[in-house]
């Protein structure tokens, strides 16, 4: 597995590397559950005119918020951005009404 979880700097716990991730390439799928209900794991994905929530169990539930991140969701697969060095935190972007994290 290319990814562990650890205490994080930015919040809490998150999700770091192991070894080197290259740009472009699938990180991992957020494991989860289809809920109505918002919570703290809870990833919402736009689906046209609405939003379908997740409730997320995996390790990616641990993902912290960077303004610049080192990757992205898509969908529910998360897929690196640039390389990723071992060590480094995987950082996703929440959206434009998270607070600006460097």
């Amino acid at each position: 597995m290319s990814i562990e979880v650890k205490n994080s700097e930015i919040h809490g716990r998150g999700v770091f590397a192991r070894k080197p991730i290259r740009r472009g390439e699938r990180i991992g799928h957020y494991l989860s559950r289809r809920t109505n209900r918002d919570g703290t794991y809870v990833l919402w994905v736009e689906d046209g005119d609405t939003w379908k929530l997740y409730d997320g169990y995996g390790k990616l539930r641990f993902l912290n918020h960077r303004s610049r991140p080192n990757s992205e969701l898509r969908d529910r697969d998360l897929y690196a951005l640039r390389t990723i060095k071992p060590g480094e935190e995987v950082t996703i972007h929440y959206g434009e009404e998270w607070e600006d994290v460097p």
